[in-house]
């Protein structure tokens, strides 16, 4: 005879006329981090309390290797700023800035024993974090032999050097030329040369914020000869665009690299995530203060690039998607959280409901309009990139590994309930 079993709650929550999706995932934000002169305004806790207020209960963060250095020195530092900080989860990706026959005997500890399986490439920023072809593909193999994947910041450093001073020894100054000197081109070489690269070594690749149409078409051509690099945009490059350079030093809010493209690329992000050539919706989350912004009030170059997005993800992304029927819901859950779960190695425990699972659960209402501001985000950065703009659909109940952490706009956990997760190899293969 079958045997029955009945539990009783020791809470109900309603969620009637409410959607219920996974926790969202964010694999792309910089909380904590040192960068020219500075520090990003957010630190884990200000920046994971913010992200559990729009949906998202899981962030991978970067920690940098300060070239001369090891892995584990980074690490060490990075785990300083986190530990006992974050009120949502987290998981780090490994950017290496110095790859030698020292750095190459790390890779394997960090993937079996830190559980840290992507590592992070910048093909620009000479002199701090940019690394050479041959770093690069020696990188590359040494990844693939261990199962991890090698992520890439995909433009072209030299270029955009050369624009840079062009530009500056014209006098010409003003925000609007940051996005000047990082031409479409500089992104669309970079990406079809790291999807060569992948494509050589056999290593997983994954392009991180891409942009523009021209990047976009690169990943297509990788796709057709079978290759595995998956691609990743943020909601700004959904959402906004170069117009906003046309503002004079307000600009400045805007100012991230790669910069916002136009709107034709906006159409090919939307058109490639239906496609299945984007699997994934970040962030980039960099916030500065105004003041910090003002570092480059006379000279573009010397703007902290960054832009603060982490608790308006999700809703904007629902809101711009969703509501106007620019991808599914199901498409929304795959690119917010399943897919990022998947290609970074914590599946099923993050990015789904199920048994087992770390009942990461946003309870939404879909139809509840709000307005975004300063005066109402949780960021800890004094403007809005989005000031006064009008959505639809909100987080209003968010758990974390089963426990209510955000309901009625209030945050019931505390600082140090985030906890690190230790990720395992990517299991998303592309077909």
């Amino acid at each position: 005879m079958e045997k029955t079993f009945q539990f009783e709650a020791d809470q109900t929550i309603d969620a009637s006329n409410k959607l219920v999706f996974p926790g969202g995932i964010d694999p792309h934000v910089h909380l904590d981090m040192p960068f020219m002169g500075t520090y990003s305004s957010d630190n884990y806790e200000t920046g994971t309390r913010a992200a559990l207020f729009g949906g998202t209960t899981m962030v991978i963060d970067f920690i940098l290797q300060t070239q001369g250095k090891s892995l584990y020195n980074a690490l060490n530092e990075w785990k300083g700023r986190s530990d006992g900080n974050a009120v949502g989860d987290y998981s780090f990706h490994m950017a290496v800035t110095d790859f030698n026959e020292n750095t190459k005997a790390e890779i394997k500890d960090m993937v079996e024993k830190e559980g840290i399986t992507s590592f992070k490439t910048f093909m620009a920023y000479k002199g701090a974090l940019m690394i050479d072809d041959a770093q690069m593909v020696g990188l590359m193999n040494e990844v693939k032999a261990c199962g991890g994947m090698v992520t890439t910041h995909a433009t072209n450093g030299d270029m955009i050097d050369f624009l840079v001073a062009k530009h500056k020894s014209e006098g010409k100054l003003s925000p609007l030329y940051h996005y000047i000197s990082q031409p479409e081109v500089t992104e669309a070489e970079a990406s079809g040369r790291f999807a060569d690269m992948a494509d050589y070594t056999g290593v997983k690749g994954y392009i991180v914020h891409l942009t523009c149409e021209g990047a976009l078409n690169h990943i297509r051509d990788a796709t057709k000869r079978n290759q595995k690099v998956y691609a990743e945009t943020c909601i700004q490059y959904l959402v906004l665009d170069a117009s906003l350079y046309d503002k004079g030093f307000e600009s400045a809010k805007w100012v991230m690299s790669p910069p916002l493209r136009e709107k034709k690329d906006q159409d090919t992000l939307w058109a490639g995530i239906n496609q299945g050539l984007v699997q994934v919706v970040a962030t980039d989350h960099c916030p500065f203060n105004w003041e910090q912004k003002k570092m480059g009030e006379n000279d573009f170059s010397k703007i902290p690039n960054g832009h603060p997005a982490i608790e308006h993800r999700m809703e904007l992304l629902f809101s711009e998607g969703v509501v106007k029927n620019k991808i599914s819901l199901n498409k929304f859950v795959e690119v917010s959280s399943t897919n990022a779960a998947k290609i970074f190695g914590m599946y099923p425990q993050k990015g789904t409901i199920g048994i087992g699972s770390d009942a990461d659960i946003v309870i939404f209402d879909p139809n509840e309009k709000h307005t975004i501001s300063v005066n109402s985000h949780h960021m800890n950065v004094d403007y809005s990139a989005y000031e006064g703009w009008e959505i639809t659909g909100k987080s209003k109940t968010i758990l974390l590994r089963g426990n209510i952490a955000v309901d009625d706009n209030k945050l019931l956990v505390n600082k140090g309930y985030g906890k690190f997760i230790k990720r395992n190899k990517s299991i998303l293969d592309l077909k």
